[in-house]
């Protein structure tokens, strides 16, 4: 395991990009299925998420433990559409996103949830938290806009760092086989499922779920041995 470089021009363009898609239209960017989302049709749709990625599962996530007191991590939460939905079920959410554009809308979306604490992230890894702090993280529809393996593989690495043991990590990545040099900060780079065994072996991870490979919607739940 270890951090694995990351060239920092590639990391400022992933920025700008997401700033200027905030700024454009943050919802519409963050959830494409419309144009034009008002507040209650936009956090609604982000709790249909997490209602089945989180609440149907949450015996698995829990494990005996009471969600109240748990605290988990959100990577890449946008302009906060799932994070509500996340702060009305565990005691503490940390949100981290690239964009402080994205960041700021959430701020503003989320300022009565006293229990949401959200976090402009450097994009590579998660160095602004301790070892074993969190007892959950998930990460949706963020990853597939990724456009450099490195990357992801440093978050996945990362995110065995900041849990605690026993505890899962649930998320999305692109599994169409999309090269490096086809890649953007929209359409990002694809994995496939010898690759993400290897990242988790690599990693410290279990595998415990798996579903969508060789799609966009590539779904994985990793458990912390």
């Amino acid at each position: 395991m270890g951090i694995l470089p990351i060239d920092p021009a590639l990391l400022d363009g992933m920025r700008r990009d997401w700033d200027a898609r905030a700024r454009e239209n943050a919802k519409h960017y963050v959830a494409t299925s419309r144009e034009n989302w008002d507040d209650d049709e936009f956090f609604r749709s982000g709790a249909e998420e997490v209602r089945e990625l989180v609440e149907k599962p949450c015996a698995d996530i829990c494990q005996g433990r009471s969600p109240a007191e748990m605290r988990i991590l959100e990577i890449g939460c946008g302009a906060g559409r799932m994070t509500l939905a996340l702060s009305r079920i565990f005691g503490r959410v940390d949100a981290v996103d690239i964009s402080p554009e994205m960041i700021a809308q959430a701020r503003v979306a989320l300022a009565a949830r006293t229990n949401v604490h959200l976090y402009v992230n450097n994009g590579a890894d998660l160095s602004i938290f301790s070892d074993d702090t969190f007892d959950f993280a998930i990460s949706a529809i963020v990853f597939q806009h990724i456009p450099k393996q490195t990357i992801v593989e440093n978050y996945i690495e990362e995110t065995w760092r900041v849990l605690r043991a026993g505890s899962l990590f649930k998320f999305q990545l692109q599994g169409g086989p999309i090269a490096e040099k086809h890649a953007n900060t929209w359409v990002g780079v694809g994995f496939n499922e010898k690759q993400m065994q290897d990242i988790a072996a690599r990693s410290g991870f279990k595998i415990t779920e798996s579903s969508g490979a060789g799609t966009q919607y590539y779904w994985l739940t990793f458990a912390k041995k």
